[in-house]
């Protein structure tokens, strides 16, 4: 047993289907008799105090504005590793995965603003179907096996992570309630002291945490989202310093990389997936279904993301500035467009904070989220299968 629970945890696509399988199970959960244990497990009550500071949060909270904060500190880690010696190193390394991201995200908000202009209370939802799950689309791209150029996935993994970056800069201006002018004093004290622990030159990661812990209470009660501190902590955390002999080729920001990747991948998005992704089916009637914000989403994800990633990977190359990536070709790239409207976990996520309790869209948008990344998902495999399967005919 525990040989093969190694073996699936080691293949590319497992990340994918432990994402699948808790939202299955969530759907399972709320649209049965489990469906009242399943409302008390996401509102279960958490409060966390330390002498004037008080905490006090559902279960589900916890884990959008804790647990994300740590899935958002791993983003900031391997963004800033492949800035300073990965795939985003050099210009041109960076040029055709940057634009695509680009197109990626202004066309599915353009196509989301077109359905939405004229109802101001769904205008909020504008940058859910800019997002890409990482996880989710390079575990459907595994599935089709060692056919796939490495260049593609090198392509795909580059894009969606500069479409992390821009999904941050979104949360960071937009999804920001009223600010506390005190708390974001303490807020930047802290950051003071972690980029001069940074300057200095400092490898203890328990510093770096401690400050981090602090900074992530201070920004949430300062009103802009926590998850903000998470990727603020990774910004600060050295690749480089006065690093004892033996840890020489294990630098700090390596470390912690390593060490929170599997929690990330193996807990915290299957349970954020667990506890956002349950559609209740009984809630969801026909108006839900075709409404201007499912119809947004879904068509931002499924249309809006091929296009605007096909469309300006197309023009930059076209223009001279980039070539088409090594052993692909346009069909091949059509298909790994769509695979970049499976918006997931970052659509929800996104859409959680978009929406939140008292909007009168609150948990539609998942329906659009679903459908769009369950298309995408489908539809991009089929035609990047039915391509491989002819080149090797």
């Amino acid at each position: 047993m525990k040989h093969i629970l190694a073996s699936f945890f080691q293949l590319e696509a497992s990340r994918g289907i432990l994402l699948i399988i808790a939202t299955l199970l969530a759907l399972f959960a709320n649209n049965t008799p489990l469906a009242a244990w399943y409302d008390s497990f996401l509102h279960i009550p958490i409060t966390l105090t330390i002498e004037s500071l008080t905490i006090n949060k559902p279960l589900v909270l916890w884990i959008n504005d804790g647990l994300m904060a740590i899935f958002f500190l791993l983003v900031g880690l391997e963004i800033k590793r492949e800035v300073l010696q990965g795939n985003l190193a050099r210009p041109s390394q960076v040029i055709l995965p940057t634009i695509a991201a680009l197109g990626g995200m202004l066309v599915p908000a353009v196509i989301y603003w077109l359905f939405n202009h004229n109802d101001m209370q769904a205008h909020s939802g504008w940058a859910i179907p800019m997002a890409t799950d990482i996880a989710f689309s390079l575990g459907v791209l595994a599935l089709l096996g060692k056919g796939v150029p490495t260049s593609l996935k090198l392509f795909l993994m580059t894009l969606a992570i500069i479409d992390d970056l821009g999904a941050i800069i979104v949360i960071a201006l937009f999804c920001s309630a009223q600010l506390s002018l005190l708390v974001l004093w303490l807020a930047a004290v802290c950051i003071v002291i972690l980029i001069t622990l940074n300057w200095l030159r400092i490898t203890n990661l328990a510093l770096y945490l401690i400050v981090g812990i602090v900074l992530w209470g201070c920004v949430l009660k300062s009103g802009i989202h926590a998850t903000i501190a998470g990727v603020i902590l990774a910004f600060t955390i050295p690749l480089k310093g006065m690093i004892p002999k033996k840890e020489i080729g294990n630098p700090p920001l390596i470390k912690l990389e390593h060490a929170l990747a599997p929690w990330v991948s193996f807990f915290i998005l299957p349970l954020f997936a667990f506890v956002n992704g349950g559609i209740s089916f009984a809630s969801v009637t026909y108006d839900h279904l075709f409404s201007t914000v499912t119809l947004g989403i879904m068509l931002g994800l499924l249309v809006g993301k091929t296009i605007g990633v096909f469309a300006f990977t197309w023009f930059i190359i076209k223009l001279g500035f980039a070539k088409l990536p090594k052993g692909a070709n346009w069909p091949l790239l059509l298909g790994l467009s769509m695979l970049c409207g499976i918006g997931f976990t970052m659509s929800l996520f996104i859409g959680s904070l978009s929406f939140p309790v008292g909007n009168e869209y609150m948990g539609i948008d998942k329906v659009g989220v679903l459908l769009g990344s369950l298309l995408s998902a489908v539809i991009g495999y089929l035609m990047m299968f039915c391509i491989l399967r002819n080149r090797k005919d």
